[in-house]
């Protein structure tokens, strides 16, 4: 497992890199734009090290916020039950988003 870890590190590294190039910024102004500092994100870039909270600044300001939400899916529902619940406590945090947006 080891084996896997530099590898998929390597990989995000890169990108992150392919991302920010494609958004036509340099390191210094991605690093500026997000809020980490310029040495982080050249090494997030250049190893794939960083903290969780430097990776969520970096995909802010990538523009790729939405796609952390893909990184650890909830699990499947294991009965028929437990997807009951699920989808009752999803209809009740609508209906209390819906009131919040009414006031």
């Amino acid at each position: 497992m080891e084996l896997v870890i530099p590898d998929q590190l390597s990989t995000l590294g890169q990108r992150i890199k392919a991302r920010r190039v494609a958004l036509g910024l340099t390191q210094k102004a991605a690093a500026e734009r997000s809020g980490v500092a310029y040495r982080t994100w050249r090494r997030m870039e250049g190893e794939g090290k960083a903290s969780i909270e430097d990776l969520v600044r970096a995909a802010i300001a990538l523009r790729c916020e939405q796609d952390l939400a893909r990184l650890f899916p909830e699990p499947a529902a294991s009965s028929m039950d437990e997807l009951l619940e699920r989808q009752r406590q999803a209809e009740l945090m609508r209906r209390k988003r819906g009131r919040r947006a009414r006031l």
